[in-house]
Protein backbone atom coordinates (compact mmCIF):
# COMPACT_ATOMS: atom_id res chain seq x y z
CA UNK A 1 0.00 0.00 0.00
CA UNK A 2 2.68 2.44 0.77
CA UNK A 3 4.82 1.85 -2.55
CA UNK A 4 1.34 2.56 -4.39
CA UNK A 5 0.95 5.88 -2.51
CA UNK A 6 4.78 6.44 -3.58
CA UNK A 7 4.37 5.47 -6.89
CA UNK A 8 0.63 8.10 -7.25
CA UNK A 9 2.45 10.59 -5.68
CA UNK A 10 5.52 10.64 -8.13
CA UNK A 11 2.46 10.44 -10.86
CA UNK A 12 1.15 13.44 -9.66
CA UNK A 13 4.26 15.60 -9.55
CA UNK A 14 5.52 14.66 -13.09
CA UNK A 15 2.06 15.48 -14.04
CA UNK A 16 2.18 19.13 -12.19
CA UNK A 17 5.40 19.32 -14.05
CA UNK A 18 4.41 18.91 -17.09
CA UNK A 19 1.48 20.88 -17.16
CA UNK A 20 3.92 23.83 -15.73
CA UNK A 21 6.06 23.47 -18.59
CA UNK A 22 3.12 22.81 -21.31
CA UNK A 23 1.78 25.86 -19.74
CA UNK A 24 4.86 28.79 -18.61
CA UNK A 25 7.24 27.43 -21.31
CA UNK A 26 5.72 26.26 -24.85
CA UNK A 27 3.10 28.18 -24.56
CA UNK A 28 4.80 31.09 -24.39
CA UNK A 29 6.51 30.47 -27.85
CA UNK A 30 3.17 30.49 -29.34
CA UNK A 31 2.54 34.11 -28.09
CA UNK A 32 1.73 36.81 -30.40
CA UNK A 33 1.46 40.42 -30.67
CA UNK A 34 0.59 42.86 -33.81
CA UNK A 35 2.93 44.51 -35.91
CA UNK A 36 1.53 47.66 -38.11
CA UNK A 37 4.09 49.48 -40.13
CA UNK A 38 3.36 52.15 -42.38
CA UNK A 39 5.41 54.72 -45.00
CA UNK A 40 5.72 57.63 -46.66
CA UNK A 41 7.04 56.76 -49.21
CA UNK A 42 5.67 53.66 -49.94
CA UNK A 43 8.88 51.51 -48.92
CA UNK A 44 9.46 47.21 -48.86
CA UNK A 45 9.53 46.09 -45.17
CA UNK A 46 12.14 43.48 -44.17
CA UNK A 47 11.75 41.74 -40.67
CA UNK A 48 15.63 40.27 -39.70
CA UNK A 49 16.98 40.82 -43.08
CA UNK A 50 13.71 39.09 -44.78
CA UNK A 51 11.12 40.91 -47.10
CA UNK A 52 7.78 40.22 -46.07
CA UNK A 53 5.97 42.70 -48.31
CA UNK A 54 5.23 46.43 -48.45
CA UNK A 55 3.75 49.11 -46.18
CA UNK A 56 1.26 49.86 -45.44
CA UNK A 57 1.96 46.36 -43.94
CA UNK A 58 0.47 44.59 -41.08
CA UNK A 59 0.56 41.01 -39.50
CA UNK A 60 0.89 39.23 -36.30
CA UNK A 61 4.24 38.53 -35.03
CA UNK A 62 5.61 36.41 -32.13
CA UNK A 63 6.63 38.38 -28.91
CA UNK A 64 10.08 39.15 -29.94
CA UNK A 65 12.46 41.67 -30.81
CA UNK A 66 12.88 41.81 -34.50
CA UNK A 67 15.05 44.26 -36.75
CA UNK A 68 12.91 46.03 -38.99
CA UNK A 69 14.68 48.19 -41.87
CA UNK A 70 12.45 50.00 -44.71
CA UNK A 71 13.47 50.17 -48.33
CA UNK A 72 11.81 53.08 -50.60
CA UNK A 73 10.42 51.74 -53.64
CA UNK A 74 12.85 52.65 -57.08
CA UNK A 75 11.00 55.56 -58.17
CA UNK A 76 12.12 57.22 -54.76
CA UNK A 77 15.72 57.02 -55.24
CA UNK A 78 16.54 60.24 -53.72
CA UNK A 79 14.96 58.85 -50.29
CA UNK A 80 16.93 57.78 -47.15
CA UNK A 81 15.88 54.09 -46.14
CA UNK A 82 15.31 53.15 -42.18
CA UNK A 83 16.11 50.61 -39.86
CA UNK A 84 16.01 50.06 -36.46
CA UNK A 85 14.90 47.35 -33.64
CA UNK A 86 11.38 46.59 -32.41
CA UNK A 87 9.58 44.99 -29.50
CA UNK A 88 6.47 42.59 -30.20
CA UNK A 89 4.56 42.59 -26.74
CA UNK A 90 1.88 40.11 -26.05
CA UNK A 91 -1.67 41.21 -27.56
CA UNK A 92 -0.29 44.10 -27.86
CA UNK A 93 0.03 46.41 -31.18
CA UNK A 94 3.64 47.89 -32.20
CA UNK A 95 2.67 50.74 -34.29
CA UNK A 96 5.47 52.22 -36.59
CA UNK A 97 5.04 55.50 -38.74
CA UNK A 98 8.07 56.66 -40.63
CA UNK A 99 8.04 59.79 -42.77
CA UNK A 100 11.49 59.00 -45.08
CA UNK A 101 13.10 61.98 -46.06
CA UNK A 102 16.21 62.47 -48.84
CA UNK A 103 18.57 61.91 -45.45
CA UNK A 104 18.45 60.57 -42.03
CA UNK A 105 18.29 64.40 -40.17
CA UNK A 106 15.10 65.23 -42.83
CA UNK A 107 13.68 62.00 -41.97
CA UNK A 108 10.65 61.76 -39.10
CA UNK A 109 8.42 59.10 -37.30
CA UNK A 110 7.40 57.70 -34.57
CA UNK A 111 7.20 53.55 -32.67
CA UNK A 112 4.37 53.14 -30.23
CA UNK A 113 4.23 50.14 -28.14
CA UNK A 114 1.88 49.04 -25.00
CA UNK A 115 2.69 47.54 -21.75
CA UNK A 116 1.45 46.70 -18.61
CA UNK A 117 2.72 48.80 -15.84
CA UNK A 118 5.56 47.58 -12.92
CA UNK A 119 3.36 49.18 -10.74
CA UNK A 120 -0.24 49.25 -9.69
CA UNK A 121 -1.59 53.15 -11.29
CA UNK A 122 -1.58 55.80 -8.04
CA UNK A 123 -5.30 57.07 -9.52
CA UNK A 124 -8.21 53.94 -10.55
CA UNK A 125 -9.05 54.46 -14.11
CA UNK A 126 -5.37 55.70 -15.58
CA UNK A 127 -2.52 54.87 -17.24
CA UNK A 128 1.05 56.48 -18.08
CA UNK A 129 2.70 57.51 -21.16
CA UNK A 130 6.74 57.54 -21.39
CA UNK A 131 7.64 59.94 -24.26
CA UNK A 132 11.29 59.84 -26.18
CA UNK A 133 12.64 62.00 -28.93
CA UNK A 134 15.49 61.77 -31.20
CA UNK A 135 17.26 64.05 -30.35
CA UNK A 136 16.65 64.13 -26.78
CA UNK A 137 14.97 67.21 -25.38
CA UNK A 138 11.67 67.96 -27.42
CA UNK A 139 8.83 69.88 -25.35
CA UNK A 140 6.32 67.50 -24.78
CA UNK A 141 2.90 68.05 -24.85
CA UNK A 142 -0.62 66.70 -23.90
CA UNK A 143 -3.79 67.55 -24.85
CA UNK A 144 -2.10 71.24 -25.20
CA UNK A 145 -0.71 71.10 -21.84
CA UNK A 146 2.84 70.97 -21.58
CA UNK A 147 4.36 68.78 -19.33
CA UNK A 148 8.30 68.63 -19.68
CA UNK A 149 11.33 67.96 -22.11
CA UNK A 150 11.48 64.18 -23.08
CA UNK A 151 12.55 61.77 -22.00
CA UNK A 152 9.45 62.17 -19.81
CA UNK A 153 7.18 60.05 -17.94
CA UNK A 154 3.29 60.91 -18.02
CA UNK A 155 1.57 59.48 -15.04
CA UNK A 156 -1.85 59.15 -13.68
CA UNK A 157 -3.23 59.67 -17.73
CA UNK A 158 -7.03 59.17 -17.74
CA UNK A 159 -7.92 56.11 -19.26
CA UNK A 160 -9.06 56.92 -23.18
CA UNK A 161 -7.78 58.91 -26.44
CA UNK A 162 -5.34 61.61 -26.41
CA UNK A 163 -3.67 64.24 -28.24
CA UNK A 164 0.10 64.01 -28.05
CA UNK A 165 2.78 66.61 -29.23
CA UNK A 166 6.63 66.89 -29.35
CA UNK A 167 8.41 69.69 -30.50
CA UNK A 168 12.13 71.35 -30.90
CA UNK A 169 13.33 74.46 -32.15
CA UNK A 170 14.80 74.04 -35.76
CA UNK A 171 12.50 70.72 -36.06
CA UNK A 172 9.25 69.92 -37.18
CA UNK A 173 6.34 69.21 -34.50
CA UNK A 174 5.37 65.90 -34.83
CA UNK A 175 1.70 64.95 -33.24
CA UNK A 176 -0.34 62.01 -32.96
CA UNK A 177 -3.32 60.14 -31.10
CA UNK A 178 -2.92 57.95 -28.38
CA UNK A 179 -4.92 55.41 -26.27
CA UNK A 180 -4.39 54.61 -23.00
CA UNK A 181 -5.76 51.47 -20.84
CA UNK A 182 -5.71 51.34 -17.24
CA UNK A 183 -2.47 49.71 -16.08
CA UNK A 184 -0.95 50.36 -18.86
CA UNK A 185 1.98 52.24 -20.42
CA UNK A 186 2.09 53.78 -24.03
CA UNK A 187 5.86 53.32 -25.04
CA UNK A 188 6.11 56.50 -28.20
CA UNK A 189 9.64 56.90 -29.41
CA UNK A 190 9.89 60.17 -31.78
CA UNK A 191 12.37 60.94 -34.52
CA UNK A 192 12.12 64.51 -35.50
CA UNK A 193 12.94 65.71 -38.72
CA UNK A 194 15.41 68.98 -38.95
CA UNK A 195 13.69 72.50 -40.65
CA UNK A 196 15.75 72.84 -43.39
CA UNK A 197 14.97 76.67 -43.55
CA UNK A 198 15.30 77.48 -40.07
CA UNK A 199 18.12 79.29 -38.29
CA UNK A 200 19.24 76.01 -36.30
CA UNK A 201 19.78 73.83 -39.48
CA UNK A 202 21.51 77.07 -41.45
CA UNK A 203 23.92 77.14 -38.20
CA UNK A 204 24.16 73.15 -37.95
CA UNK A 205 25.27 73.89 -42.20
CA UNK A 206 28.24 76.33 -41.43
CA UNK A 207 29.44 74.52 -38.31
CA UNK A 208 29.72 70.81 -40.65
CA UNK A 209 31.13 73.29 -43.25
CA UNK A 210 33.56 74.35 -40.51
CA UNK A 211 34.67 71.12 -39.25
CA UNK A 212 35.07 69.48 -43.13
CA UNK A 213 37.82 72.70 -43.19
CA UNK A 214 39.37 71.43 -40.36
CA UNK A 215 39.47 68.10 -41.46
CA UNK A 216 40.85 68.20 -44.74
CA UNK A 217 44.14 68.56 -44.30
CA UNK A 218 47.03 71.22 -46.13
CA UNK A 219 49.48 69.66 -48.35
CA UNK A 220 52.90 71.16 -48.64
CA UNK A 221 54.76 69.85 -51.61
CA UNK A 222 58.80 70.15 -51.91
CA UNK A 223 59.92 73.05 -54.36
CA UNK A 224 63.83 72.33 -56.49
CA UNK A 225 66.51 73.17 -54.09
CA UNK A 226 70.69 73.92 -55.85
CA UNK A 227 71.27 70.20 -53.96
CA UNK A 228 68.32 68.20 -55.19
CA UNK A 229 66.87 67.30 -51.68
CA UNK A 230 65.65 69.33 -48.96
CA UNK A 231 66.80 68.97 -45.52
CA UNK A 232 64.17 67.94 -42.45
CA UNK A 233 65.19 69.34 -39.49
CA UNK A 234 64.29 68.11 -35.35
CA UNK A 235 63.24 71.40 -34.49
CA UNK A 236 62.69 74.41 -36.91
CA UNK A 237 65.79 75.62 -36.78
CA UNK A 238 68.79 75.63 -39.22
CA UNK A 239 70.71 75.22 -36.01
CA UNK A 240 68.48 71.69 -35.76
CA UNK A 241 69.98 68.46 -36.24
CA UNK A 242 68.63 66.48 -38.81
CA UNK A 243 65.92 63.95 -39.10
CA UNK A 244 66.03 63.41 -42.98
CA UNK A 245 66.04 64.29 -46.34
CA UNK A 246 62.83 64.90 -48.84
CA UNK A 247 62.97 65.42 -52.55
CA UNK A 248 61.65 67.69 -55.41
CA UNK A 249 57.80 66.88 -56.13
CA UNK A 250 57.20 65.01 -53.21
CA UNK A 251 54.10 66.18 -51.33
CA UNK A 252 53.18 65.83 -47.36
CA UNK A 253 50.45 66.45 -44.82
CA UNK A 254 51.17 69.81 -42.48
CA UNK A 255 50.76 69.17 -39.06
CA UNK A 256 52.00 72.41 -37.89
CA UNK A 257 53.89 75.70 -38.85
CA UNK A 258 55.81 78.36 -37.80
CA UNK A 259 57.57 81.49 -39.04
CA UNK A 260 59.54 80.01 -42.25
CA UNK A 261 58.71 76.49 -41.49
CA UNK A 262 56.65 73.37 -42.04
CA UNK A 263 56.09 70.11 -39.61
CA UNK A 264 55.96 67.17 -41.90
CA UNK A 265 55.92 63.57 -40.87
CA UNK A 266 58.47 61.16 -43.08
CA UNK A 267 58.82 57.64 -42.02
CA UNK A 268 57.41 57.26 -39.13
CA UNK A 269 58.88 60.89 -37.59
CA UNK A 270 58.15 63.98 -37.55
CA UNK A 271 60.35 67.23 -38.91
CA UNK A 272 60.42 70.82 -40.13
CA UNK A 273 61.12 71.54 -43.26
CA UNK A 274 61.99 75.23 -44.53
CA UNK A 275 59.37 76.99 -46.59
CA UNK A 276 61.58 78.83 -48.64
CA UNK A 277 61.76 75.53 -50.30
CA UNK A 278 58.07 73.87 -50.19
CA UNK A 279 55.03 75.46 -50.67
CA UNK A 280 51.79 74.85 -48.60
CA UNK A 281 48.29 73.89 -51.18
Amino acid sequence: MKNKLSLLLILIVLFVAFVAVRFFIFDKKNEYGKLKVISSPTASVFINNAIIGKTPFEDKYKVGEYLLKLIPETTATDTASWNGKINIYKNSLTYVNRELGSSDIASAGEIFTTTKMTKAPQKAGSGEIYVETEPQGAIVTLDNDEKGVAPLILDNVLRGDHELSVFMPGFFRRTQKVNVDSGYRVNAAFKLAIDQNSSFAKAMEDKQATDSAKTTKAKITIKDTPTGWLRVREEPSLNASESGKVNPGESFDLIDEQDGWYKIKIDGKEGWVSSQYSSKE
